[in-house]
């Protein structure tokens, strides 16, 4: 197995180049990973899907969340690239931990169903259950049945591609995990590579986004959600690492 210390990660961001969460988001992956920042490469997904020279030296690939970009919009710049991009990495078995927007564009090339869903959006920290599934999945089996994640997002998955379990629920979004039956491929709806100081440096950043439905009232609320300690989730990707590389 390979030590991890050798071990390289791309990681695809779908930020623009003046957000300054691109660098958070590249920040919260080296520390809640544990490697070292220059295992990790960052990769613009602005400028499109990566090429065959790009992932030539790469272990596996890791896809972080989106500021101004939505699934359910295909507003990100060659999004259907991007779609056909993942399709093929599931198809090489490339390893993979894709979380947020990279869930629901993974959710996308799989065949399964993104819906913009004002009603169910979660933004803060929540609670999630594992599923039956999830019980049984590697990643999720030391888990408890119900722990805290942190969440940012609108859209959510209304209809999971067809022969993927599900491995986690919410009480608002019943799909929040998956992983590819026999491949090193898992993605989650919330953001393992945040914990609630991270997530709350995210919400302020895009509160004018985050908040645009919420009266004050509502934004009191919402912030109230990030005083929860998040203890499970960051485990995530050390994990994944560990079973995929040992």
């Amino acid at each position: 197995m390979m030590g991890l210390r050798r071990v390289k990660i791309l990681l695809l961001q779908a930020r623009n180049l003046n957000d300054p969460m691109k660098e958070h988001e590249f920040a919260c992956f080296v520390e809640k990973t544990g490697l070292e920042s220059d295992q990790i490469i960052s990769f613009d997904l602005l400028q499109g899907p990566p090429q065959k020279s790009d992932i030539k030296y790469m272990d596996a690939i890791m896809v972080g969340g989106s500021g101004e970009f939505d699934v359910s919009k295909e507003n990100l710049p060659f999004y259907f690239d991007f779609i056909e991009f993942l399709n093929a990495s599931v198809s090489r078995g490339t390893p993979m931990f894709a979380s947020c927007f990279g869930y629901q564009c993974l959710v996308m090339a799989l065949g399964g169903r993104i819906f913009r869903d004002e009603n169910a959006t979660e933004v803060g920290v929540y609670p999630l259950q594992l599923t039956q599934e999830g019980k049984k999945d590697p990643l999720f089996e030391a888990f408890p049945e119900t722990f805290l994640g942190c969440m940012g997002h609108k859209d959510r998955t209304i209809e999971q591609p067809g022969g993927i379990p599900n491995l986690v629920s919410s009480d608002l979004c019943p799909f929040q995990a998956l992983r590819i039956p026999g491949k090193p491929i898992w993605a989650t709806q919330f953001h393992p590579e945040l914990d609630q100081k991270t997530n709350l440096d995210r919400f302020n950043h895009y509160m004018k986004e985050y908040s645009v439905n919420m009266d004050e009232k509502g934004v009191q609320e919402t912030l109230a959600r990030y005083s929860m300690d998040v203890k499970d989730t960051p485990r995530l990707l050390p994990r994944f690492l560990e079973l995929v590389f040992g």
